[in-house]
């Protein structure tokens, strides 16, 4: 009875941790996994799972597979590794242990592991930080010295234009300077809005309000025409401690994106719900979602959208999207983008209800 009941506690214990967890025996049959191994691994539970080979109940994860075949003859067992799951580009740190059973004998094994993906993702964002302050020293001392000839080159361009009037072709050409250096002058402007440290003004702020005033932000500067933008954003959403204009380029600028990609064809969606939070301790998060049915990002340049003067554009000043990430993280918020050439684009905002923010970079 004690030894059912131990049993009993024991099975408990390792359904109720909050570290994935998946138990072999020594010929491979699956012995016991644990509600977060499934979440994580993104595998439906099924009755039969106990007593499947671990290499079939883990058949998407080739990785995986390789290092608990290799487990029994280690030398060294991982602990507090990390790997990349392949299928879904989540993070893992895991630990594999042995079981031995009374006369020490290896009887199976043990696998621990925890998603690290937003640890990583943090990691990441201090990484991006650090070169953007870098980037940003360099870049506003060249914007700075660049502004000045630049409004010259437009006024004396504008005076020399009036004095031909006389000269068809010559005013023609003279406009296309002055064009030019408007335009060379308003990218100059964004570089200086880029690497300006963001001072949030934060009050309570509805998502729904948000969406509803970046859309005509976006139409100003993109034309519809006949794409259909389609939001369902719930007006009961909790708000969040932000800064409504800000969050307004963030929506904005996505937008102008899809517009740009649709060339006014197809759907642009915009989706929010309340995502619960996983961990204790830690805020909800409202999952903003904006997606379109346009040709998608090559896979080449998709890991490049959000560096900052990266553009695929003729005329673009890559910093829309760069804008973007360093607003949703000035709120302690992430964007991650799922895209394939062909298939759309979809962006993911996830900002925490609750949580005051910070100033600055």
């Amino acid at each position: 009875m004690e030894k059912m009941v131990d049993s009993r506690f024991f099975r408990d214990m390792v359904t109720s941790m909050r570290n994935g967890v998946l138990a072999i025996r020594r010929d491979g049959r699956v012995v016991i996994v644990n509600e977060e191994a499934y979440r994580i691994l993104e595998i439906a539970p099924q009755d039969s799972d106990a007593g499947r080979h671990f290499s079939d109940f883990l058949r998407n994860h080739h990785d995986l597979v390789r290092m608990l075949a290799s487990g029994f003859d280690m030398c060294t067992l991982p602990n507090r590794a990390e790997m990349r799951l392949k299928p879904s580009g989540k993070v893992i740190g895991y630990t594999l242990s042995l079981v031995h059973d009374d006369r020490h004998r290896v009887n199976g094994a043990a696998l621990f592991f925890k998603d690290l993906t937003q640890v990583e993702q943090a990691e990441e964002r201090e990484r991006l930080r650090d070169r953007l302050a870098a980037l940003g020293e360099m870049a506003a001392m060249i914007a700075h010295e660049v502004k000045n000839p630049l409004a010259s080159i437009e006024v004396m361009a504008g005076l020399l234009r009036r004095q031909m009037s006389d000269r068809a072709d010559v005013r023609g050409l003279l406009t296309d300077i002055i064009n030019e250096a408007k335009m060379a002058n308003a990218i100059v402007v964004e570089v200086l809005e880029f690497v300006r440290p963001i001072r949030l003004q934060l009050d309570r702020t509805s998502l729904a309000k948000v969406v509803e005033d970046a859309i005509p932000l976006a139409e100003r500067k993109v034309a519809r025409g006949g794409t259909l933008i389609d939001v369902i954003v719930p007006p009961d959403l909790p708000t969040i401690l932000g800064d409504h204009h800000q969050l307004c380029q963030v929506v904005s600028n996505l937008l102008i994106n899809a517009l740009e990609a649709l060339g006014g064809l197809g759907v642009i969606r915009i989706r929010a719900q309340v995502q619960p939070s996983k961990e204790d301790g830690q805020p909800s998060l409202i999952e903003l979602r904006m997606s379109d049915d346009g040709p998608g990002i090559p896979a080449n340049i998709a890991d490049r959208i959000f560096n900052p003067f990266f553009t695929t554009k003729p005329q673009g000043s890559g910093l829309g999207l760069a804008i973007v990430r360093q607003i949703v993280d000035a709120h302690d918020g992430r964007i991650d983008v799922a895209t394939a050439a062909g298939q759309g684009t979809t962006f993911t905002v996830y900002l925490p209800v609750g949580v005051s923010g910070h100033l600055g970079f």
